[in-house]
């Protein structure tokens, strides 16, 4: 049964973990809403960066965390869904909260401010475009905190069908000895 445990809140880096993704969705929120209202070269390029930057953050974030869980995956039971978007008990509700929305603000600020400006010749599109790859720092972290802090129950050990412990014969032996 997956995620039948209780998560409990831990101290350290999953606070810090939290932290940041507090601090980077600000960033961005900050400036992705700055660069559609004011829309100036300077501006703009703020707006480009930090969001280019959240996504680098988010993608090593999430590759970190793919690899944590595939190492803890041998001994727990791990679903996407409980990595990446905090479902079930492996993650606290506080956590989830925080997360899950920081998530969300990225995802409704990039499509707000992606959709709410044109290029000035009037073709769509601009740099706010850049804006949509932020979710991926959301994700990321997700996945991070999910993979260092999450409780999941323990992997379910199959054991091996009785035919498999017993030795072949020799016919069977033989009857496969012209392949190889």
């Amino acid at each position: 049964m997956m995620g039948s445990m209780q998560a409990t809140e831990a101290p350290g880096s999953s606070s810090l973990i939290l932290r940041v993704n507090i601090v980077g969705t600000a960033l961005f929120v900050v400036s992705s809403v700055a660069a559609a209202v004011f829309f100036t070269k300077p501006v703009r390029l703020v707006g480009v960066v930090v969001a280019l930057v959240l996504f680098a953050i988010g993608v090593f974030a999430f590759l970190s965390s793919y690899w944590t869980a595939v190492q803890r995956s041998r001994d727990d039971d791990i679903a996407v869904t409980q990595l990446y978007f905090l479902s079930g008990s492996s993650t606290p509700s506080r956590v989830k909260r925080v997360m899950n929305g920081a998530l969300l603000v990225q995802t409704v600020t990039c499509l707000a401010t992606a959709i709410a400006r044109t290029n000035t010749d009037g073709r769509p599109g601009s740099t706010l475009a850049f804006g949509i790859l932020v979710p991926m720092f959301g994700l990321g972290l997700n996945g991070l905190w999910c993979a260092q802090h999450g409780t999941f129950s323990p992997r379910q050990r199959q054991t091996p069908p009785i035919s498999a412990s017993v030795p072949p014969t020799t016919d069977e032996i033989e009857q496969n000895a012209g392949h190889g």
